[in-house]
């Protein structure tokens, strides 16, 4: 995508120097400004061979096998065949840049290293000219700080800031790309969007041109990218830097609304066919990718998106990404789940209930290696967060006290006295670092007879 450079606004830059400067003289800056290494940094590149764009490191060739990681284990992303992860900033809140990419070097592993550019949902302003001097300050003294790190493969500028209304932080963006490439001469560039729209691609080809190349992030539409690249003729080479779990804001809802997550079975399958059909299918533009997310957090629910349970154990798409990654399912794979019913129904259909009352429920379960399986079940109120682009939230409240037999595949649901929103969980574990989960909404009405009002329910 460099085909024209803009230059760094000098007002911006000698602001920024300035207060780098100020970082460094202090102490701020992370540990120093040229790290000492053990050696120095590979050389990344993008090479068009006939049709086919492909990255080298170091003159090799380089394909993506990659995983999104916060606090994840670059240890089992190695033993399943990865070798990259991306992050979301230089420090995550536990792990300092250094040993992110010192932990990815001990494995063998690279690092797309993500810079947290500020959005403006959170209070950011890039009208502000001093606070995008000070962000660019910062993010200069962390580029600095981690360019000549053997593990690092490339920088990403900002996470979906197409959510932003303002286009200035596209200038802003391409302020930051020209620093990098000024800076550090041996890593690629990149920013990432969510999903894919001729309109935005366009929008920050025009105000970010020093970018090296865009990638985006897709969930259940990831399908459709093939066509969406059709129908915009690209023809420039891309990363899907986030792809997994159908996104809970494209999925089927109850009448009151509440997001039908899909069983860990059920997104090991989509992993593995959204996969083939779009990822591996494209040899031509596509440089690799990476699965979200190698770990666990909380989104919508406890279990959306992360591949690990908050407890350590792998889930079935994990077993598709070694397969997918290594061309061998592991020795000992996760369970596989055929259903949940609550009162005899699943989730499409709406389960309401009334409060203190007694209804049965089941997961129905099988182990492809025969091992013995375990169950437990929970019951949490149905989040109330409406974040958009994976912001933190808080997990919703347990109710505890209200399943018999929480160790049986079914159980005896005793429902909460206090109208309103919950979700089931069950989980089933193998003994041997697996498990499978599943969950169902149900709504407690109040004994009045008054009810939520439904709301338009979308489409899968």
């Amino acid at each position: 995508m460099r085909t024209k450079r803009r230059s760094v606004n000098p007002g911006l830059l000698a602001s920024a120097l300035a207060i780098v400067a100020g970082l460094l003289a202090s102490g701020d800056a992370c540990h120093s400004a040229e790290p000492q290494r053990s050696r120095g940094p590979v050389k990344v590149e993008i090479r068009k061979n006939a049709d086919r764009y492909q990255l080298y490191v170091d003159q090799q060739p380089f394909y993506i096998k990659g995983a999104g990681i916060e606090l994840g284990s670059p240890e089992k992303l190695k033993q399943h065949g990865g070798n990259c992860f991306r992050t979301w900033s230089t420090d995550n809140g536990r792990d300092t840049g250094e040993q992110v990419l010192n932990r990815a070097l001990t494995n063998g592993l690279y690092v797309a290293m993500g810079l947290d550019v500020d959005h403006e949902r959170r209070g950011f302003d890039y009208d502000n000219t001093n606070a995008v001097a000070r962000q660019f300050a910062l993010l200069k003294s962390q580029v600095l700080e981690y360019r000549n790190h053997p593990a690092l493969l490339l920088w990403v500028v900002g996470n979906e800031l197409n959510f932003e209304k303002n286009p200035k932080v596209w200038d802003a963006v391409n302020d930051l790309s020209r620093m990098i490439h000024e800076l550090d001469p041996n890593h690629p560039t990149t920013t990432t969007l969510a999903g894919f729209k001729q309109e935005t691609v366009n929008l920050v080809k025009t105000r970010a041109p020093d970018l090296d190349f865009i990638s985006f992030q897709m969930y259940c539409d990831i399908i459709n990218l093939p066509k969406y690249l059709g129908e915009a003729a690209w023809d420039k080479p891309y990363i899907v830097t986030e792809w997994g779990a159908t996104g809970h804001w494209e999925c089927g809802k109850t009448a009151w609304g509440a997001p039908i997550e899909n069983d860990s079975t059920t997104k090991a399958d989509l992993y593995e066919k959204r996969f083939h059909a779009v990822i591996e299918s494209d040899q031509k533009l596509c440089l690799g990718s990476y699965v979200f997310l190698w770990g666990n957090k909380q989104e919508r629910t406890p279990t959306w998106y992360g591949m690990f349970l908050n407890s350590g154990e792998e889930t079935a798409p994990v077993d598709v990404m070694r397969y997918l990654w290594s061309g061998a399912w592991p020795a000992n794979r996760s369970p596989r789940l055929e259903g949940i019913w609550l009162d005899g129904k699943i989730a499409p259909q709406s389960i309401r209930l009334h409060p203190g009352e007694a209804y049965p429920a089941k997961v129905a379960a099988s182990d492809p290696d025969h091992d013995p399986l375990t169950y437990r079940w929970e019951v949490m109120e149905e989040s109330a967060e409406t974040k958009i682009g994976g912001d933190a939230e808080s997990k919703p409240a347990q109710v505890p006290g209200l399943i018999a037999t929480p160790g049986q595949s079914e159980i005896s649901l005793r429902t909460p006295n206090k109208p309103g929103a919950y979700r089931l969980f069950a989980y089933v574990f193998d003994g041997r670092g697996h498990a499978a989960h599943a969950n169902i909404p149900f709504y407690v009405e109040d004994s009045s007879g008054n009810r939520k009002p439904d709301t338009k329910a979308s489409q899968p």
